[in-house]
């Protein structure tokens, strides 16, 4: 069975053999978790991107890592918060699952995810961190590859409810 954990950190220094981008559609690199790993990962990272063709919501895309220490980034796109009513909850949860369906198919052994969605498009963090982490340990009873789940926050306030959910799940 996975381990999960919580780590704060910087998702583009993780030593994983994938890590996740909370991208836009476009793939194209933009503010954020996104900037920060087309940064870290080099321009080549944008020139495979470009060959992708975008990515819908809820949806993922694998690039190679390039210039990262992690071989692979799966790329979502998770929903704009719109109050919640606007299927914000399945389209998160949609997330989640691709990755961790791109990420068995390659056979990942460790893995490292942002808090998607949490950011600038404004899915509230303590809605957001239950429903990850209950979705990715249903997702993972499907991906016998992954032995290590890491969710890599930002701020202090997201790994004390990342924790906290962690440590409210049956």
């Amino acid at each position: 069975m996975a381990r999960l954990e919580v780590v704060r950190g910087d998702i583009t220094r993780q030593e994983l053999d994938a890590i996740v981008n909370a991208a836009n559609e476009t793939l194209m690199g933009g503010g954020g978790v996104d900037g920060a790993i087309h940064r870290a990962a080099g321009p080549e990272l944008l020139a495979e991107c470009r060959t992708i063709g975008g990515c819908p919501t809820g949806e993922a895309r694998v690039t190679r890592g390039y210039h990262l220490p992690a071989r692979y980034v799966i790329h979502t796109v998770g929903p704009v918060w719109r109050g919640g009513a606007q299927n914000e909850a399945d389209l998160l949860a949609s997330c989640y699952r691709s990755v961790i369906r791109e990420a068995h198919a390659l056979s990942v052994g460790t893995i490292a995810f942002p808090s998607i969605s949490t950011g600038a498009y404004g899915y509230p963090i303590d809605k957001a961190a239950p429903l990850a982490v209950r979705v990715v340990s249903e997702a993972l009873e499907s991906a016998p590859s992954i032995e290590l789940v890491r969710f890599v926050c930002f701020s202090e306030v997201d790994v004390v409810t990342y924790s906290r959910s962690l440590d409210q799940r049956v």
